[in-house]
């Protein structure tokens, strides 16, 4: 039997790796980590997931001050945005989550190779100048923005950014440009909006947020319609020119027509992730992508070479944090001789604006493509907790096989719809039937009666509606 450094090394300490990295080293495995980025975390701890978190949070209060919202309540301020404490607490969040892997990673004995791993053969990588052999390399590298053709990212220069760049702005554009309907595109325009930005979105599709049931995209549409932003909604972008500080955004109708010319001070090119595979050798092991640059694995996240793992935005799915880090937690299980497993169809998404917009399973349309269905839509106006926070817009949606009543999909938009989801990815997992939610006890007053009173729906048995 051959000799190794380690029994697993991990390439890629995002929400996959460090977890796959740290539940590895917890069942015994002699466990390293390779990650070229100075701190722990990947993109979602870094610029991605986490700080757009605590820049939405703190613009959330800015807009609550500023919209007339907390006066209606008798709270009486005129708020003043003080941009650089706001960018200071979002980076105090992120330092204080990097440094606790850090320690995770000290306290279960994982070693972090400092350096970008590069196959040399499938149990033998380079890391900063140095080899290191494993008897199982799981590649976590996550995920990159996707570049639009003809636009170039310049961050630093503060106009034409990435979602990374739009965190870091020193100030707030008077008018923004986001290329992209998506989640990210929607929550950064949300933040800098809130703050004072006027905000026009670019999406090429019909409507926002592709991927969610048709309800919800309809219904995000005119929340974001009625809280200010523009939307140019079935809208291709042909151009992209920047003079000096300021830049003009060329668009046309999708399916052909008259050219428009949008002026903005910054553009946010936010149209999707792509795989990270490219300077990981994968040629020298004989790995090859699939036609979305993705890397194929079995139920238990192996390739096709032995040895060799993967998980995350590198595979098909979802680019997720929350799938990236059960895929890693199964990875390592299953390499250390148990069963891990991740049920793919019960996966939750959460766009984080205000209102939350959440789902988890299939959407309407992929259910009815599936057999007979029935649906049940309970308003949050009509809810109590929500008329109480002056939180009227949204509504849960809940799907349900109509001969077995089993639960095929929940939707919500919801001021914690991110939280709500929770509860409804669990009964999906355990194969509930809306008749067990209808006749589970929810507190009241919350959020989440909502969700009872949705599949009260489907029983036929609506009380408040």
């Amino acid at each position: 039997m051959a000799d190794y450094d380690y029994d697993l090394l991990v390439i890629g300490a995002g929400p996959g790796g460090y977890v796959a990295a740290i539940r590895g080293a917890q069942l015994g495995l002699k466990t390293a980590c390779a990650e070229g980025r100075e701190t722990l975390g990947g993109t979602c701890l870094n610029v991605g997931c986490i700080p757009s978190k605590a820049l939405l949070h703190a613009s959330e209060y800015f807009d609550a001050a500023a919209n007339g919202a907390m006066a209606s309540m008798g709270i009486k301020v005129t708020p003043e945005l003080d941009l650089p404490a706001m960018q200071g607490q979002r980076k105090d969040a992120v330092s204080g989550l990097t440094g606790g892997i850090e320690f995770l990673f000290k306290k279960n004995k994982v070693d972090w190779l400092k350096g970008y791993a590069q196959f040399k053969d499938a149990h033998t990588v380079e890391v900063g100048g140095e080899t290191k052999t494993a008897k199982n390399i799981v590649i976590a590298t996550g995920s990159s923005v996707t570049p639009l053709p003809g636009v170039e990212i310049d961050n630093a220069g503060g106009v034409v950014v990435d979602s990374t760049g739009a965190l870091e702005l020193s100030a707030v554009p008077k008018k923004m440009v986001v290329i992209g309907g998506g989640v990210i595109g929607l929550e950064l325009g949300s933040v800098w909006r809130r703050l004072g930005a006027e905000v026009t979105v670019v999406e090429f599709l019909d409507q926002l947020l592709p991927g969610m049931d048709m309800d919800v995209r309809k219904e995000a549409s005119k929340i974001f319609k009625k809280q200010g932003m523009t939307l140019k909604l079935k809208t291709k972008v042909t151009g992209v020119s920047v003079e000096g500080k300021a830049a003009k955004v060329t668009v046309e109708p999708a399916a052909g027509g008259d050219a428009e010319v949008l002026d903005a001070d910054v553009v946010l090119v936010a149209i999707g992730r792509r795989p990270n595979t490219e300077g990981l050798g994968l040629d020298k092991i004989g790995l090859e992508l699939n036609q979305r640059g993705q890397i194929e694995t079995d139920h238990d996240f192996g390739t096709k070479v032995d040895g060799v793992w993967a998980i995350g935005d590198v595979i098909p799915g979802p680019m997720l944090a929350h799938k990236a880090e059960d895929e890693g937690i199964a990875v390592a299980e299953n390499i250390a001789g148990l069963t891990g497993i991740v049920n793919h169809d019960v996966i939750p998404g959460v766009v984080y604006t205000q209102p939350e917009i959440a789902g988890v399973g299939l959407t309407e349309e992929a259910a009815k493509e599936k057999g007979k269905i029935k649906t049940s839509k309970f308003p949050m106006l009509a809810n109590s907790r929500a008329k109480t926070n002056h939180e009227p817009d949204g509504f849960v949606k809940v799907i349900a096989d109509a001969e077995t009543d089993r639960v095929l999909g929940v939707w919500c938009i919801a001021s914690v719809a991110g939280t709500m989801i929770a509860q409804a990815a669990q009964a999906m997992e355990f194969g509930a039937t809306s008749e067990d939610i209808a006749y589970t006890c929810h507190a009241h007053p919350t959020h989440s009666e909502a969700i009872k009173e949705a599949a009260m729906g489907i029983q036929g048995k609506p009380i408040h509606m």
